[in-house]
C-alpha cells in the first residue's frame, strides 16, 4: 500500500535537528518546521526551512516542555509569503516513539491559534502538524486539518547519502528491528509502500521499468510521449512487432507487460515528455525519482524536479563516441553513467551532466536543424559525445546500475560508505569503472529546494504557458 501522507526532510536538516533536540542533558527539546505542502499522490509536506527554539526560552525537563509563543509568531510570520505548513516539533529524550497525553493537550491549545495565524488572502484548505523524534533520529508525525482533527502521518523520509524511510508503526507493523536487509522479503514488503517515477520508457527506462517493478515497489508512474516503432524493437523490452505495427504508447506498453506479472502493484502511464505541467505534477507525488531520458532539457527538468519535491534522483546514461578516419569508423569507448542526486546535494547541473550549451544545442536541433549542422560543422558546438541509440546489452548493464544503486541507498550493503558513490562511470571498452565522491563535487545555492508548486513551476516560466 501507498503511503497516503508524508513528512521528507533533507539529511542535513535532519542532522541539525537532532543535534537540538538532543544536546546530551536528557531534557525534552524543541524546533519549528515550515514545510511546502505538495498535494499529488496524498499530501507530502516538504521541509523548506526550519526553527530551532533556544533551550533558554524553554521550561525544560526529561518528560516536559514549554516554549515561548514568539517563536510560533515568528513562524506564522515566515510561512506566510507561501502559504506554508507549521509542524511542531519536540524530542522524546525518555525513547517513547508516540504522542503522550500532554502533546495532545498540548496540541488541543496551540492548533487552533496556528489555524487561526494563516493570513486571510490565502485560499483553499491548510494543514499543520506536530512531530516527535527519538534519540536515534526515528520521527513520528501527525497532521491536523482545519477542523483540529488529526490523522497520522504514514512515513517521514529523510534522504542524503543514504535514503531513510521512518514508518507510522500503528499503520505498518515494523519490518524488523533495523533497517530491512537487502534484497530480502522484508526489502520487498518496503518497496511495496513506495512509488517510483521513471521518466523515459525507451532502451534504458523498460529495463528500468521492469526491474523497478519485479524488486516490488507498488506504485509505478512511467513518463513518456513516444510511441513503439520497428527501428526500437530491438531495445524496448516488452515490445511486438504487433505494437510498432499500431504505434502504441511506449507507457501503455510497459503498464500492460507489468500488469500480465504484478497483480499487487498500481501503475499510472503518463503519455506526455516531462516538459509538460501535468507530467510533472503528476510525477511530483512520487517517492523516488528515475531518470532515464536521452535528452539534457529531459534532465534538466529532473534535476530542478528532484530539488522542487524533495525526490531522490538516480539518471542513467550511455554514450558511444565513435572517430571517423581514412580507415573509417571506429568506437573509442562504450560508456554507461549512473549519478546519483539527493535533495540538497549537488545536482546534475553542478556536476555538468548537462551544461548551458549543451541546453542551448539541444533547442536549435530542433528549432532549426540547417543552423544547428552548420555550427556544428563550424565548431560552435560540440557534436561528438551523443546519446546513441544503443544495443540492449549496453542498456542492460547502465539500468542494473542504476536499479543496484537505488537498493544500496535505501538498503545499505557497500563496504565503502555511499557518499563516495555519487556517480558511477563504466568503460566497457576498457574494462573499468569509476567513482567520483559527492565532496568532489562543487555545488551551487540551490534557491529551489522545498520549492513545490509556487509559480512558476519549477522556477520555469515557460511551464507557466
Amino acid at each position: 500500500m501507498i503511503a497516503r501522507s508524508s513528512l521528507v526532510l533533507t539529511a542535513p536538516q535532519h542532522a541539525s535537528l537532532k543535534r537540538h533536540l538532543f544536546p546530551g542533558d536528557g531534557k525534552e527539546a524543541a524546533a519549528v518546521l515550515l514545510c511546502t505542502r505538495v498535494e499529488a499522490a496524498g499530501i507530502k509536506l516538504l521541509v523548506r526551512d526550519f526553527i530551532l527554539v533556544p533551550y533558554a526560552a524553554c521550561e525544560r525537563e526529561s518528560n516536559f516542555l514549554t516554549w515561548s509563543g514568539d517563536y510560533l509568531e515568528n513562524a506564522l510570520d515566515l510561512a506566510d509569503e507561501d502559504d506554508l505548513s507549521i509542524v511542531l516539533l519536540h524530542s522524546h529524550p525518555c525513547g517513547l516513539f508516540e504522542f503522550s497525553l500532554a502533546d495532545d493537550r498540548s496540541d488541543a491549545q496551540v492548533m487552533p491559534a496556528v489555524f487561526a495565524g494563516r493570513s486571510k488572502r490565502h485560499i483553499g484548505e491548510s494543514c499543520h502538524g506536530s512531530a516527535i523524534m527519538v534519540e536515534h533520529g526515528a520521527i513520528r508525525a501527525r497532521l491536523y486539518d482545519v477542523n483540529h482533527r488529526f490523522s497520522p502521518v504514514d512515513l517521514v523520509a529523510v534522504y542524503g547519502d543514504d535514503l531513510h524511510y521512518f514508518w507510522n508503526p500503528d499503520r505498518y507493523p515494523p519490518l524488523a528491528v533495523r533497517r530491512p536487509l537487502a534484497f530480502s522479503d522484508a526489502m520487498r514488503t518496503e518497496l511495496s509502500r513506495l512509488s517510483a517515477c521513471v521518466v523515459g520508457v525507451s532502451g534504458t527506462g523498460s529495463i528500468v521499468a521492469e526491474q523497478l517493478a519485479r524488486i516490488g515497489f507498488g506504485n509505478i508512474m512511467l513518463v513518456d510521449f513516444d510511441r513503439i516503432e520497428l527501428k526500437n524493437l530491438n531495445r524496448i523490452l516488452n515490445s511486438s512487432i504487433a505494437d510498432a505495427e499500431a504505434r502504441r504508447l511506449k507507457v501503455e506498453v510497459i503498464a500492460e507487460a507489468i500488469l500480465r506479472y504484478r497483480c499487487d502493484v498500481r501503475v499510472t502511464s503518463i503519455p506526455s515528455g516531462i516538459g509538460c505541467a501535468d507530467a510533472i505534477k503528476a510525477a511530483a507525488g512520487a517517492d523516488v525519482l528515475f531518470s532515464c531520458v536521452d535528452s539534457d532539457g529531459g534532465r534538466q527538468i529532473c534535476d530542478l524536479m528532484s530539488s522542487a519535491f524533495l525526490q531522490p534522483l538516480f539518471d542513467v546514461g550511455v554514450t558511444i563516441p565513435v572517430q571517423t578516419t581514412g580507415a573509417g569508423p571506429s568506437i573509442l569507448d562504450v560508456v554507461g553513467r549512473v549519478d546519483y542526486v539527493w535533495p540538497g546535494g549537488s545536482t546534475l547541473g553542478d556536476r555538468k551532466v548537462f551544461t548551458p550549451a549543451s541546453l542551448a544545442a539541444e533547442y536549435l536541433a530542433r528549432a532549426d536543424v540547417a543552423s544547428h549542422s552548420a555550427r556544428v560543422k563550424e565548431g560552435y558546438m560540440p557534436g561528438s559525445l551523443e546519446e546513441a541509440p544503443s544495443v540492449i546489452s549496453l542498456n542492460m548493464r547502465a539500468a542494473s546500475a542504476c536499479v543496484m544503486e537505488f537498493i544500496a541507498r535505501a538498503y545499505p550493503f557497500r563496504h565503502d560508505p555511499n557518499v563516495q558513490r555519487a556517480r558511477t562511470v563504466f568503460s566497457l571498452a576498457a574494462c573499468e569503472e569509476e567513482y567520483s565522491s559527492e565532496d568532489g563535487f562543487s555545488k551551487t545555492a540551490n534557491d529551489g529546494l522545498a520549492r513545490g508548486f509556487k509559480r512558476p513551476l519549477l522556477g520555469l516560466p515557460i511551464l507557466e504557458d
